[in-house]
């Protein structure tokens, strides 16, 4: 199952049940009917509102006699704790709302547990929370230790995300059930698209990497094509996370289909990126000779200091470059706020905000693809109209202009991709965007690559 139709917290609990019978240490297992009462109360939590905002928190299901049965042999110092209250708190949605207050996700969660009973309570709070966020987010390249079981979040009205470690178990969307993300970024068209883009840019690091081995070369281009990809996510999340829904391209055409509003030249995206691999690179290079000529050497003596100054110096114009970056990202997100497109290129730099389609120009159909990879039988036909006017315009250039990249992130949180292919305007839903990976506290079962689809 991929996406289920008129779901409820009770289909949600089933899946999550069934999914954790793969736990490594069986005796961490939730009954079903413990799972059904914690969602549910999570679901009704998320209709309300406190203070006239939405409910957004985390809980974190753990073990309130013996929350870190195995803790790592160094402790580091932004690792996770818990604040334990003096006295337990029933776990329903009138507690639940009072106590998302002082619970901001990228802040801490809550600590939940259910006694013999089956009955839930809430014990705690766990704190540094903004260390895991920074990595789903794709802002940290290390992730933290994550504490409990699982945790659940809700972001936005009727939404509940279940993740295990940094693996995305299942969401409850309103009444949708989905338990797969389509890896657009890594398998398919969209990847395609994206690596021809990400190629300009390992083109021009290239003197950066002249000298090095070929093997090097390579990991060298890996890295920047994945940092495209993942720039491309962050701009995603970003839109996302204002919940006021917005759009854009990444085009090569001239746009004679489209009236821009506000027309702009900002490229600092791109520079940025330029700038953090070739200072990762030249910080990379001095750190291999610090350590293989004199911290790795038996006769290496004391480190020059011209040569920890520019190891210094690079580490430090990495970081700028890494900061610049993320203020870039978070611009173009902010221009998608207001009516009309973000018109970008192929090296995404901004030609202009609040653009139109002058006139549709639309295909008799679009087709929904349940795979990344575009495979005939896995296509669903549906018109155009069925969607809206931000989807419309889109569809209208994307179908003019082979090559083009639309996304189209609505005010639910959707997010969505859309090129054509040959003669057929695909569209895909159900996207990953955040930073996730596989978790170690499940076993995995081997299937058959031929016989599944990406």
């Amino acid at each position: 199952m991929m996406k289920k139709i008129n779901a409820t917290p009770l289909d949600l609990s089933t899946f999550v049940f069934n999914k954790l019978k793969s736990l490594k240490n069986q005796s961490l297992r939730p009954s079903e009917q413990v799972l059904f009462n914690l969602f549910e109360s999570l679901f009704y939590t998320s209709l309300k509102t406190e203070e006239s905002d939405f409910i957004k928190v985390t809980i974190t299901l753990i073990n309130s006699e013996n929350p870190d049965p195995k803790p790592p042999g160094r402790i580091v110092k932004d690792r996770w704790s818990i604040i334990r209250f003096e006295e337990q708190i029933e776990f329903n949605v009138k507690n639940i709302v009072k106590l998302s207050k002082a619970a901001d996700p990228w802040s801490s969660s809550l600590a939940v547990n259910f006694d013999k009973n089956g009955k839930l309570f809430i014990w705690g709070l766990i704190d540094q929370s903004i260390h895991y966020q920074n990595y789903l987010h794709y802002e940290s390249e290390e992730g933290p230790e994550q504490p409990g079981l699982f945790q659940t979040s809700i972001t936005n009205i009727g939404t509940l995300l279940v993740i295990i470690d940094y693996e995305l178990i299942a969401t409850l969307k309103q009444n949708i059930l989905i338990s797969k993300y389509i890896d657009v970024f890594k398998f398919g068209k969209v990847s395609e698209i994206i690596e021809l883009h990400s190629k300009k840019l390992i083109n021009d690091i290239s003197s950066d990497i002249r000298d090095l081995s070929l093997n090097d070369k390579k990991i060298w281009n890996s890295i920047v094509d994945n940092l495209w990809r993942e720039t491309i996510s962050r701009l995603l999340i970003r839109i996302q996370n204002y919940r006021h829904g917005g759009s854009f391209i990444i085009s090569k055409s001239n746009y004679l289909d489209l009236d821009i509003k506000h027309k702009i030249q900002y490229d600092r995206i791109y520079s940025a990126l330029k700038n953090k691999i070739s200072f990762s690179i030249e910080n990379s290079k001095y750190s291999d000779l610090i350590y293989e000529d004199y911290l790795d050497s038996v006769n290496g003596g004391d480190i020059p200091r011209r040569l920890y100054l520019k190891e210094v110096i690079s580490n430090s114009n990495k970081k700028e470059s890494t900061d610049e970056l993320k203020g870039a990202i978070r611009f173009i997100a902010s221009l998608s706020c207001i009516d009309g497109l973000v018109v970008l290129d192929d090296k995404l730099k901004v030609n202009g905000f609040g653009a139109v389609v002058r006139r549709f120009n639309l295909p008799e159909e679009v087709y929904i693809s349940k795979t990344a990879r575009f495979i005939i039988k896995n296509l669903e036909a549906i018109k155009p109209d069925h969607f809206g006017t931000r989807h419309r315009a889109i569809f209208s250039h994307c179908w003019e202009n082979i090559g083009s990249l639309g996304f189209v992130i609505s005010q639910d949180g959707d997010i969505r991709v859309i090129t054509r292919i040959e003669n057929k305007l695909i569209v895909w839903e159900n996207i990953r965007v955040h930073h996730l990976n596989k978790s170690s506290k499940l076993k995995r079962v081997l299937f058959n690559r031929r016989n599944t689809n990406t």
